[in-house]
């Protein structure tokens, strides 16, 4: 049995991931902003909600079933928008998105992916959500979200809260490029990872392939890296999600609602989901957790949209309590990577059916066969104090 076959958690992909993986790859999936500590708090928060045991329930016939922004799912979960995924692994969202496919769960590809709208189109045969940032470059905002549309992408997911980067001091550290610079540290580093070396020199895909030859100023690998630092818009509004609406033509998720306010927004602007994030705790470290702010959020929004949530699921009973406190569904980043830094699209495969086990298991010994069933009814407690006090506060 090898050893992806007898992992059973996301943080045994992880280990595994990281001694196949280059340091640098491996950190940009293991890392928040600043301190990390609202990285931190997005995982840690999750053990502080406690689910309710009931006993003597009939568990046949129990369903994981579900709906994400319309369409089926086989559970709650949705492979978020990562960058750099094809650095985990070679050709990394090729083999994430299959592994979606297969499973029956939605795959969002990100604008700064390794492998293209296009690469991925031409190598899965059902439609994919593309997740969109907004450049001052409009006329290549408009190419891409046209690109979407010619590769059948059924969702935009529009994300919010990246005007401006982060402090992201290991990613500074480390150097971080796509393709990365050989530097002595990092032909060690290869050395060091010979299948992860082996595998990249296979595929042509290096680099931000939904920018290069798409940009006259990103035209060359020399000028990506300035192009991209100047484009993120910081005079982002609101009244950008009825523009990308009216581009694309079909449903659009904002990605990056941390407060009620702007859920409330978001929704009077046309949001057709939103989904609740702190871009995985690389945007404002200091802000607090993403499962800790979704009831507020939910209960802003009430039945006008869907809420979905993303940041420091793990486990198919981070699912659960997630599904507990209102949201619609989740979407893991970090989990799948690591699955697909140990093992391609089977590791992929395999932190999903790890999540569903979990999920499968939690549902049933929480009296439940249905995960649309589940709710408030299913939470014992929550030890998180609230938002406003002085605890409550995330650093």
């Amino acid at each position: 049995m090898s050893a992806l076959d007898k992992a059973l958690t996301i943080n045994e992909l992880m280990a595994i991931a990281k001694r196949r993986v280059p340091k640098q790859f491996f950190d940009y999936a293991d890392s928040g902003s600043w301190t990390e500590g609202t990285y931190r708090a997005n995982s840690e928060d999750f053990s502080q909600i406690k689910l309710r045991q009931r006993v003597a329930v009939n568990m046949e016939g129990r369903t994981l079933a579900t709906t994400i922004c319309g369409e089926q799912a086989s559970m709650p979960v949705a492979l978020a928008p990562t960058g750099f995924t094809g650095m985990q692994s070679a050709d990394g969202e090729i083999k994430a998105a299959r592994a979606a496919e297969k499973f029956g769960v939605p795959f969002t590809l990100s604008t700064m992916s390794i492998c293209s709208i296009e690469d991925v189109a031409e190598n899965t045969g059902k439609p994919f959500w593309f997740q969109l940032y907004m450049m001052r470059d409009r006329g290549f905002i408009e190419r891409l979200i046209d690109r979407a549309k010619a590769a059948k992408c059924s969702a935009l997911v529009l994300t919010m809260d990246l005007q401006i980067l982060g402090q992201r001091h290991k990613d500074l550290r480390n150097g971080m490029s796509a393709p990365p610079k050989f530097t002595p540290r990092f032909v060690f580093e290869m050395a060091r990872k010979p299948q992860w070396a082996m595998q990249m020199l296979g595929t042509k895909r290096h680099t931000f392939r939904n920018i290069v030859g798409h940009v006259d100023a990103a035209g060359d690998l020399s000028k990506l890296s300035a192009w991209t630092a100047s484009q993120f818009d910081p005079a982002l509004s609101w009244k950008e999600i009825a523009w990308v609406k009216e581009r694309f033509g079909g449903p659009v998720i904002v990605k990056g609602i941390l407060d009620p306010e702007d859920a409330r927004q978001a929704v009077a602007h046309g949001a057709d989901g939103i989904i609740v994030s702190n871009h995985g705790g690389r945007q404002l470290d200091g802000a607090p957790s993403s499962i800790r702010v979704l009831p507020e959020i939910v209960d802003a929004v009430g039945n006008s949209t869907d809420v979905y949530v993303d940041g420091g699921i793990r486990s198919g009973q981070d699912v659960l309590k997630a599904m507990a406190l209102g949201a619609k569904g989740t979407f893991i980043g970090r989990a799948f990577l690591w699955g697909l830094g140990a093992g391609g699209e089977a590791g992929v495969t395999r932190a999903l059916e790890i999540i569903r086990r979990e999920l499968d298991i939690t549902m049933a010994l929480c009296g439940e066969r249905d995960i649309k069933a589940v709710g408030l009814h299913n939470i014992y407690s929550i030890d998180l104090p609230p938002r406003n006090s002085p605890l409550g506060a995330n650093g």
